[in-house]
């Protein structure tokens, strides 16, 4: 409920009049455990979209005038707004153009193949995204099992870790592709015994090359399409997103969006440096920094080391199964250091892709190796899918902080190690994926995320999954390593007070004045509830600016 409230004992008195007071039953502040916290917070006041005071009710009135906007929210609970600490947004609309083929067997991804190319207009390109690169175990990578579902038309599926996809015969012929394609980075066109292309193409150069041949989507239409995203974001609780791109376009989108109105939501962009990056694109992707509009700014450096275990490109110590996963995507990894440098010199942020182990390791050893200059800048590593007990204690050590995603280990592995990562990897290095609750207790950052789209954004999920080790919706299957089990305030934490640590921000991720006023108000205390009942607890507001994007 929202009204207006007068107040004349207030106003009389010199104290910052607030633009709106949110009164709840509780506050979770998340704020320092040296700054002084008041007892039972149940209000929070807000002026030009920061806090100025946190307390009672009671305690607030002082900061109440007669053009104070007064929201209650009787029985709720609010914490610090939600973070999603991984996403691609705008490159996450072509990642998802077309069927969604996720969690699908091979005859289901094919029914759907069908259904979608009896509907298109001749010689069209059909797309489908979140294919299971498990329907692939008994063929290999092929888009040539789609050939008869597709009818003539060209096939574009990308896989569900976004580092891959398939062609079938009709798109292979339709771009031209040889097998013999070269890439300045460890891309690659796949082939088969005789060198001819299976359709299979691992990382982004690859993909990029058959893309340009295929008519894109319009910027209004991916505006309209991003404005849906954002939309469903806020109201699962998300009031900001850590976006691990700068994708081509991206610009063009958000300021037609925004020409619409605020977006509902924070989203910082941190712009990918390619492989093999000359200084000239350094400083192209360094000239970026800065560049914002109302809700969205250019913040940070991404880099990949490595690939994904499932399509044999994260690097590791030794190789998988396969005899694949030992090189890094740099074909020169030296020069990965050396960009990374760069970065750290002029004080931008850098985060990291490192799947593999000897992927993580090496983007430890390189942070490390800068030494002063490390610390002019906030560092991090995304994913971290398996690592030894030596590389636990290093994030702690090197102040870097990790960005994980355990719902990837809930969605797309087994108890039973019969999946294709699991397999890939074989027991031991499976044994140690997703240590989330061992980065935690060796005292680092431990930011948490979705990389939406590779699994879906619901941030209730996200923190119910890495507490449960297990998908909600299937309770019947066992926890994947349950010993790495998260506890409530350590998820939330993961979304919150992490989430800002892990890109350096000091007024952010907590309730506390001064902070920016960004909220999410739960229907329950998401600390005092089941991790099944925090998979469904009610949003009742989002707050940005300090000002309600959801209610």
């Amino acid at each position: 409920m929202t009204h207006s409230a007068s107040s004349p004992a207030a106003t009389a008195e010199p104290f910052e009049i607030a633009d709106r007071v949110i009164a709840v039953d509780r506050i979770r502040t998340f704020a320092d455990a040296a700054a002084p916290r008041p007892a039972d917070p149940d209000a929070v006041a807000i002026r030009d979209g920061r806090i100025i005071a946190v307390g009672s009710r009671d305690d607030l009135a002082i900061h109440v005038g007669h053009r104070t906007v007064i929201d209650e929210h009787p029985g709720a609970t609010l914490v610090p707004g939600l973070v999603d600490g991984h996403t691609h947004i705008v490159f996450g609309l072509e990642l998802t153009r077309g069927v969604q083929l996720t969690d699908l067997t091979l005859a289901e991804a094919q029914d759907r193949i069908a259904g979608a190319a009896a509907e298109a207009a001749p010689g069209t390109w059909i797309f489908g995204w979140g294919t299971d690169p498990n329907i692939f175990t008994e063929t290999g990578f092929t888009g040539k099992l789609f050939d008869d579902a597709a009818a003539g038309h060209p096939v574009f599926l990308r896989l569900r870790d976004a580092h891959s996809a398939v062609i079938n015969s009709a798109g292979i012929a339709a771009v031209g592709l040889t097998g013999r394609e070269t890439f300045p980075d460890e891309s690659a066109v796949g082939v088969d015994g005789q060198g001819a292309p299976t359709g299979y193409l691992l990382e982004l150069a690859a993909m990029d090359l058959v893309l340009a041949h295929i008519p894109s989507e319009g910027t209004d239409e991916l505006a309209d399409r991003l404005g849906v995203v954002l939309d469903g974001m806020a109201a699962s609780g998300i009031t900001g997103t850590h976006v691990m791109d700068f994708h081509p376009g991206s610009r063009e989108v958000l300021e037609t969006l925004e020409s619409r109105g605020d977006l509902p939501i924070r989203l910082r962009f941190s712009p990918m440096v390619p492989p093999g990056s000359t200084t000239a694109t350094l400083e192209q992707i360094a000239a970026l920094q800065g560049l914002h509009g109302r809700r969205w700014r250019v913040e940070g450096v991404k880099f990949m080391i490595d690939g994904t275990v499932d399509n044999g490109s994260a690097w590791l110590h030794e190789p998988d199964c396969y005899g694949q996963g030992r090189r890094s995507i740099w074909s020169d990894p030296a020069a990965y250091r050396e960009a990374l440098g760069f970065f750290a010199e002029r004080g931008i942020a850098t985060a990291t892709h490192a799947i593999g182990d000897q992927g993580v390791a090496f983007v430890l050893d390189a942070i490390e190796s800068l030494g002063a200059v490390a610390r002019r800048a906030a560092h991090r590593i995304e994913h971290i899918e398996t690592i030894p007990d030596g590389t636990v204690p290093r994030f702690a050590e090197l102040g870097v902080a990790a960005s994980m995603q355990p719902i990837h280990g809930t969605r797309h592995t087994r108890a039973d190690r019969t999946d294709n990562w699991s397999v890939r990897l074989g027991e031991e290095r499976a044994s140690h994926g997703w240590r989330c609750r061992d980065i935690r207790d060796s005292g680092a950052v431990l930011a948490l995320g979705s990389d939406w789209p590779v699994t879906p954004y619901d941030p209730r999920v996200m923190m119910a999954e890495a507490i449960l080790r297990a998908p909600v919706a299937r309770p019947e299957l066992a926890p994947i390593q349950p010993e790495q089990a998260l506890t409530a305030t350590q998820a939330l934490e993961g979304y919150t007070s992490h989430a800002a640590r892990a890109i350096g921000a000091v007024d952010e991720g907590e309730v506390r004045p001064g902070a920016r006023a960004a909220f999410t108000v739960f229907a329950a205390d998401p600390l005092s509830v089941s991790a099944q009942e925090l998979a469904t607890i009610g949003v009742v507001a989002t707050y940005v600016d300090g000002v309600p994007v959801v209610r």
